[in-house]
């Protein structure tokens, strides 16, 4: 089986580089993204298996950044990453699309089990 791709999309850069590395060491093809615009691009120009997205970031933000994932790859599998406060955007980012969701700070056992499920509706 190939490697799993995932793209880790957060704009805090100490977050994503540390999952990317620890994704990496289990053997995930992981890909760090510290901005929404940042993720649209390298969705452009590579492919990946899921999305783990932050909420709320500044600039273009989590929902904006699933709405158009949905609409160029309907079939890519977005996770969203939700802090304090941001339930009521978990819930559209569901309604839009997403296939799950995960409170911070993220649980790497946790993140790679619903990464593996999000996988497998390919």
């Amino acid at each position: 089986m190939a490697a799993l791709r995932v793209l880790f999309v957060d704009d805090e850069e100490e977050l994503v580089s540390t999952v990317v590395e620890r994704l990496g060491l289990r053997g995930i093809e992981a890909t760090g993204a510290t901005s929404g615009q940042e993720a649209l691009t390298r969705v452009e120009e590579q492919a990946f298996d899921v999305v783990v997205l932050d909420v709320r970031m500044p600039g273009l933000g989590g929902l904006d950044v699933i709405k158009r994932l949905k609409q160029s790859h309907p079939d890519l599998e977005v996770i969203l990453l939700s802090g304090h406060g941001a339930k009521e955007d978990v819930e559209v980012g569901l309604r839009l699309g997403a296939f799950d969701y995960l409170q911070k700070p993220v649980d790497l056992e946790d993140l790679i089990e619903i990464l593996k499920r999000a996988a497998a509706r390919e």
